[in-house]
């Protein structure tokens, strides 16, 4: 069975909303686009995050899509991570059909539940969401993702679309890895441990 794997940048608060800049998604009023800019680390590999997609084929949101399509097939293929974007297959979750002019792009038909489930169960390499907050969050409450890379960044947003919304589906995930960076970037891979233990703390 293929892996869906699901990389993201949050806000220590868990906002995901446009950390890339101003423009990139508004939505909402939300005012902080670009609040990652400040806490860029050269040392820091997104491509050992799952950022690069390498040996994988992408899973996209529409709006992530579309951020994406406008960018990446201008830029040559002596960027690493243009090379593989440009030419991997990729997966868009779209609740309307619309032209896909980047090579390689497919719409997800019908319920993109059910499309990816079936997805996963096809030969191939694994699958890899990157931002795409209400697609992640629809396949977390679907138990469909099997690995989370999130990386957080020490700042407070207190308002926009988050990682893990109201409708999440309650559970327990185990950390399997984590780094930091030195700007105070928390890198952490965590993988679903089932339900949540509950019971009591005594005194």
């Amino acid at each position: 069975m293929r892996r869906l794997i699901a990389s993201t940048f949050v806000s220590l608060d868990g906002i995901m909303q446009a950390p890339g800049g101003p423009d990139e998604d508004p939505s909402g009023g939300f005012a902080l686009g670009g609040w990652m800019f400040g806490y860029l680390d050269e040392e820091l590999d997104l491509s050992d995050w799952g950022f690069d997609a390498k040996g994988r084929e992408l899973v996209l949101g529409r709006r992530t899509y579309d951020i994406f399509a406008a960018y990446w097939p201008n830029q040559p293929d002596e960027i690493p991570v243009a090379k593989i974007f440009n030419s991997t297959r990729k997966y868009v979750a779209s609740r309307t059909p619309q032209a896909l002019r980047w090579n390689n792009s497919l719409q997800l038909e019908g319920d993109v539940v059910s499309a990816l489930a079936a997805l996963k169960q096809q030969p191939g390499p694994d699958l890899q969401i990157i931002g795409s907050g209400d697609l992640i969050q629809s396949l977390q409450a679907a138990d469909l993702i099997d690995e989370y890379n999130v990386l957080t960044f020490p700042v407070v947003l207190g308002r926009g679309k988050r990682l893990f919304g109201e409708n999440a589906c309650p559970c327990a995930l185990r950390l399997v890895r984590t780094e930091h960076g030195k700007t105070g970037v928390v890198m952490s891979t965590y993988v679903p441990d089932g339900e949540i233990r509950l019971g009591t703390i005594g005194v």
